[in-house]
């Protein structure tokens, strides 16, 4: 049943979560890991059958309440779904995943804004994990996920704890990684970024922390030209994960007969 509230609006308790936003919503309601508790809408629309197939309570609401939510400012679009937090995805079943493979790895990087675009380049360039320090990374959000655009439910954002040890325990599933660097020689497109590989990226500015570093095979940067002197991180891991992926698909098309 569709219920219609007028004012039910209540600042969210601690621990909650509440996604909002089109292709967030959608994306959460489509993914059977989500445990989901109850959609709101300030009209129907396809999200309502979703949610009805998930077995949730729809509410249809003032736009206000939403709007007190979440700001005045978020672009909610009319539609919020409270949930819960993801599980946490198992890092050695993804590493143990056969065949070649992308990892990319998170230092120090504290905007859920960054890492939610961060995650929308890894689902495009086919990343099996982004992966992020337990400790000091932001938590599942609602800017974050809307920042991803839907692909914080398909592409695994594992948190560990220690992120150097977790370097070495990848390379003895057979990967291996490259830090980005902007002060290293080698550019990035000098290196080999087919087969299981990985990725370390640290926050503009504070940069990957020495111990991770020093547990990367090699150090790699991404040439510039003009004024700039370093990226913003997820512009940083779209340029590299696309050339990784342009370097997969030319290895691919000249395997192919002609």
């Amino acid at each position: 049943m569709v219920n219609r509230t007028q004012n039910r609006g209540k600042p969210p308790a601690a621990g909650e979560l509440w996604l909002h936003g089109r292709h967030t919503v959608t994306a959460a309601l489509a993914n059977p890991s989500r445990k989901l508790r109850r959609l709101l809408q300030t009209e129907a629309g396809e999200a309502e059958a979703a949610a009805r197939r998930r077995g949730i309570p729809v509410e249809t609401v003032e736009r206000r309440l939403l709007d007190r939510r979440f700001g005045t400012g978020a672009v909610h679009q009319g539609i919020a779904l409270h949930c819960e937090p993801l599980p946490p995805p198992d890092l050695d079943a993804i590493a143990a995943e056969p065949g070649p493979g992308r990892l990319l790895l998170l230092d120090r990087v504290s905007d859920p804004r960054n890492v939610g675009a961060v995650l929308r380049s890894a689902e495009a360039f086919g990343v099996r994990a982004v992966i992020i320090p337990a400790a000091g990374a932001p938590a599942e959000t609602a800017a974050l996920a809307k920042a991803a655009a839907g692909a914080l439910e398909r592409v695994p954002l594992a948190r560990v704890v220690n992120l150097a040890r977790t370097l070495e325990r990848l390379k003895a599933a057979g990967y291996w990684f490259a830090a980005l660097d902007g002060t290293a020689d080698l550019p990035l497109a000098r290196l080999d970024l087919t087969g299981r590989i990985g990725l370390v990226l640290g926050a503009e500015g504070a940069g990957i922390r020495r111990l991770v570093r020093r547990a990367c095979d090699f150090e790699a940067a991404i040439p510039m030209s003009g004024g700039a002197d370093s990226l913003n991180v997820a512009v940083a891991a779209g340029i590299a994960l696309y050339e990784a992926h342009r370097q997969s698909y030319m290895s691919g098309a000249a395997a192919e007969p002609s």
